[in-house]
């Protein structure tokens, strides 16, 4: 039988219905969200994932290695958007698939921005040992 610890349970959680999010609503902004919308609800939907990124980074509990393995992740992930956003839109362009790419990116990075940025924080405190 195989135990679980529920410490992470909540910040797990989380976590994937953010990723989630930010691909629904990468893909829902490159297709079917009208310009005109996406002027008016684009803050109350970033300011979710935001707020999504910010509990994800105090409710999941790293320490030690993992604090490591999530700072290396999350910071390749952030980087890796950053620029793929630029140059998929310039090469998927033709066949459509630029904006959607850039979009789901774009959402990505407003959920791990601040997760990694929390993390690091606690991190810098555990070592600190304040």
């Amino acid at each position: 039988m195989v135990m679980k610890s529920h410490e992470n349970f909540v910040g797990a959680w989380l976590f994937l219905i953010g990723v989630i999010l930010a691909v629904l609503i990468g893909i829902a902004t490159a297709f079917f969200i009208p310009i005109s919308k996406i002027a008016n609800f684009s803050t109350p939907i970033y300011l979710i994932l935001v707020i999504l990124g910010i509990i994800v980074g105090i409710k999941i509990n790293v320490s030690g290695k993992d604090s490591q393995n999530f700072l290396i992740s999350s910071a390749v992930l952030v980087i890796v958007s950053r620029f793929g956003m630029e140059s998929v839109r310039g090469s998927l362009i033709g066949i459509g698939m630029g904006d959607l790419v850039s979009s789901t990116f774009s959402a990505l990075l407003v959920l791990f921005v601040p997760a990694t940025i929390i993390v690091a924080i606690k991190s810098l405190f555990s070592i600190a040992n304040v």
